[in-house]
């Protein structure tokens, strides 16, 4: 299996989210989400954040060392975080989607800003750090955090639009390498589980089965590894 290219994969994520909504009309883009409380068109403005912070990110070069890397970053989003602040930023990106004149503002916004991070990302010094969020990251390692943002996001996005497209193999690979790393080393993802089922369970989206917590053990108990 060849390596993935970070800047690839994150451009790869992108362009799978642009191919879900670029279809979508008025309504469509008020369809319900896996996120709490947001619609299409509020989930796809959190993204659009997200493709906003890496511009920011990569023009912020900075000097090292990284203080996170791309699995442990992760670890001040677990499941046990800051409900208060999470429950904050939701209903200001509800407010912030709604204050464009339609829906699809979102997703024009969206279209023009992807594809400048990407581009971007594929511009970048591949030795180079980053800041973001108060910590400093090797640029793959930032890009491995944005495309599995985006893969994860892109599973919430689709769940009430059957036609959408799902994520693309390559940023899917990154997003699982990225829940590997927050098991615990003995454990075992069930067999049975496909790449998006496991993201799904994984970062809460789906509860675990019976089954499931037999077949994980005590591994059960680390789940779900990200909020």
């Amino acid at each position: 299996m060849s390596p993935i290219r970070p800047h690839e994969a994150l451009a790869q994520a992108y362009d799978g989210i642009t191919a879900a909504v670029t279809p979508l009309d008025d309504a469509g883009l008020q369809r319900p989400t896996r996120c709490r409380g947001w619609l299409v068109a509020d989930l796809l403005f959190h993204v659009l954040c997200d493709a906003q912070r890496a511009l920011v990110a990569l023009a912020s070069p900075v000097p090292g060392p990284a203080d996170v890397d791309d699995v442990s970053y992760w670890r001040a989003f677990g499941p046990d975080g800051d409900d208060k602040a999470g429950a904050r930023h939701a209903w200001w990106a509800r407010r912030s989607a709604a204050a464009f004149d339609r829906p699809t503002g979102v997703v024009r916004l969206w279209s023009d800003t992807a594809p400048a991070a990407a581009r971007a990302a594929a511009a970048a010094d591949a030795t180079g750090h980053v800041t973001t969020q108060g910590h400093v990251l090797r640029v793959p390692d930032l890009l491995a955090t944005l495309t599995t943002e985006a893969v994860v996001h892109h599973l919430d996005l689709v769940v009430d639009l059957p036609d959408a497209p799902p994520p693309a193999a390559d940023p899917t690979r990154v997003a699982v390498t990225t829940m590997d790393g927050l098991l615990c080393d003995d454990a075992v993802r069930p067999a049975a589980w496909d790449d998006h089922e496991y993201l799904l369970k994984a970062t809460g989206r789906v509860p675990l089965t019976d089954r499931d917590r037999f077949e994980l053990g005590e591994a059960a108990g680390w789940f779900p590894l990200l909020g």
